[in-house]
């Protein structure tokens, strides 16, 4: 499994998490504030997808809206 790292501010971390899903290889994502505390955390698999996608979101952008600058940590197959 590897990882990409990716360092946003907090507006953004909705434009780029839709990225991640639709390049469809990611298995994991893990959002974290600047100091490093874990945001959100959720799977990807190819059916949990649709239903999970929109409220975990909305979640996160309320969420790291409060945040100056994000990480956002993305877990892949090899």
């Amino acid at each position: 499994m590897s990882q990409e790292k990716f360092k946003v501010s907090g507006e953004d971390v909705i434009k780029k998490i839709k990225e991640i899903i639709k390049e469809g290889n990611a298995t994991r994502i893990i959002v974290k504030d600047e100091k490093d505390k874990t945001i959100a955390e959720f799977p990807l698999t190819m059916g949990a997808i649709g239903v999970i996608v929109a409220p975990v979101l909305a979640a996160i952008g309320a969420i790291a809206a409060l945040a100056t600058n994000c990480t956002i940590i993305v877990e892949k197959k090899d």
